[in-house]
């Protein structure tokens, strides 16, 4: 690392939020400053991303809540910022959010930025939301700036009064990196590949849900929708791809045996461009979302979508231009979307051409890389003043 470069931490839970959601950022900013990342893992965890000017720190950060196990990570990210000096903590994820920021603060960090993904509070009721919200309002008390994946995430954080509006800012239209429209994009032979794996066929209609299994993200009520359609439409299936976080796997058989035929289960994948690319209809039932990335992802590769009328959502989808949006928890509303784009051909590619050209001109990586640019740069600009 050169002495002379500012110096930047980018801190995350885990390794893979890191790997995917900032790679292009890290690589961006390892060009003018030096940059050291800091997760729960192991130095092979970043062989992609590491260089002279990229180092990593470990730092054994537990997602789910333990007072002594978080107060030595909290001591231990204090002493490597006090020892290190650096003229930005940057966190994201919710846990590391709490430990990064106030640890920051407490070390005298000039710059302490955190990015909001998304509430864990947004759909819960009572203590537990009161609880979880006023950790965010610490959270924002303690940075110094703040980022939102979207728009209306930032309205809805400025709305419940977590945030103050001057504080928090967006990168381009939303999302944390955009989407790589090199690596999604249409591809007829995996397409053609994955449907001969499943044994579907070419002119079947495939619905597609990519993504983390829990109930937050709705796959219950699109499994109970799809059953629904099923039963008198043998030429459409459902694809569920990812893993299995919330124990909902044995749900899903249990809603799906009368149609288990047209039903087909993969666990996580590292190639999710191409189960995209053998589908014709994007699913996101979610209660909560940032932003949505898969979304764009998703249309990128021409798949329109039908999701949540959430805030997140509503900014990765137009909706009636690249998806139909439902309102949450609507069986029959998912019902209704699914079945409007199945029996409408044209108007399904009218919409994957809209999402497709969307994805591209308002979303690709490259455009938010040089928004973060942008804003790293008038943040340490400041800091000279």
């Amino acid at each position: 690392m050169q002495n002379n470069r500012k110096k930047i931490c980018i801190v995350a839970t885990v390794p893979y939020a890191l790997v995917m959601f900032m790679k292009p950022h890290i690589a961006m900013l390892a060009e003018q400053y030096d940059v050291t990342l800091i997760a729960n893992g192991v130095e092979q965890d970043f062989s992609t991303l590491l260089n002279e000017n990229v180092r990593f720190v470990p730092v054994n950060i537990v997602r789910k809540i333990s007072l002594w196990r978080d107060m030595v990570s909290l001591f231990q990210l204090y002493r490597i910022f006090r020892k290190e000096q650096f003229d930005v903590v940057h966190s994201l994820m919710p846990k590391t959010a709490l430990l990064a920021m106030l640890a920051a603060f407490v070390a005298g960090v000039p710059s302490r930025i955190h990015t909001f993904t998304g509430q864990v509070w947004a759909n819960k009721t009572g203590v537990a939301r009161m609880g979880l919200k006023m950790l965010d309002k610490f959270v924002a008390k303690c940075a110094t700036g703040l980022l939102a994946d979207s728009l209306s995430q930032r309205q809805f954080l400025i709305g419940q009064h977590v945030v103050d509006k001057n504080k928090i800012s967006i990168l381009g239209n939303g999302s944390v990196c955009g989407v790589d429209t090199e690596r999604f994009k249409p591809n007829l032979t995996a397409r053609h590949q994955i449907r001969t794996k499943l044994g579907i066929s070419d002119n079947a209609v495939v619905y597609l849900f990519l993504g983390r299994l829990n109930k937050d993200k709705g796959i219950q009520d699109l499994a109970h929708a799809f059953a629904g359609l099923a039963v008198n439409m043998p030429h459409v299936h459902l694809l569920v791809v990812g893993p299995d976080e919330g124990g909902m796997d044995t749900m899903l058989q249990s809603i799906l045996e009368k149609c288990a035929g047209q039903y087909h289960r993969v666990g996580f994948t590292n190639r999710p461009e191409d189960y995209m690319a053998c589908a014709d209809i994007f699913c996101l039932p979610s209660y909560r979302e940032g932003f949505g990335s898969v979304i764009i992802e998703a249309a990128a590769v021409g798949v329109p979508a039908v999701a949540s009328n959430i805030y997140g959502v509503v900014d990765a989808v137009v909706d009636g231009e690249t998806g139909i949006l439902h309102q949450p928890k609507s069986i029959e509303g998912i019902k209704q979307a699914l079945l409007t784009l199945t029996n409408d051909a044209d108007l399904r590619a009218k919409l994957s051409k809209q999402a497709m050209t969307r994805a591209h001109t308002v979303f690709a990586t490259d455009i938010l890389v040089n928004a973060m640019r942008q804003y790293y740069q008038n943040l340490l600009s400041n800091n000279d003043i």
